[in-house]
């Protein structure tokens, strides 16, 4: 609430900007979008970029992950 004679208290109900933040995002992305095929090409993208490194790569890599700057992936991963 307002302090002083010459302070406002104001009130802003985000619910309609964000259903038209809403709709809008999904006109973005379009109706063949597929949440599972995303996830599963992501996965792939990162599989490719942290394999095949070097010696020093893969220190600075398990490094940077027990930092927990990167997260640890192997954790993530259901046992198949």
């Amino acid at each position: 609430m307002a302090q002083k004679p010459n302070e406002h208290a104001f009130a802003y109900d985000m619910t309609l900007d964000e259903a038209r933040r809403r709709a809008a995002v999904l006109e973005a992305i379009g109706h063949d979008w597929d949440p599972i095929q995303a996830l599963a090409e992501e996965e792939l993208a990162w599989d490719m970029l942290y394999s095949g490194l070097d010696d020093d790569q893969q220190r600075i890599y398990d490094e940077l992950v027990s930092a927990g700057v990167l997260p640890d992936r192997a954790v993530d991963r259901v046992a198949d």
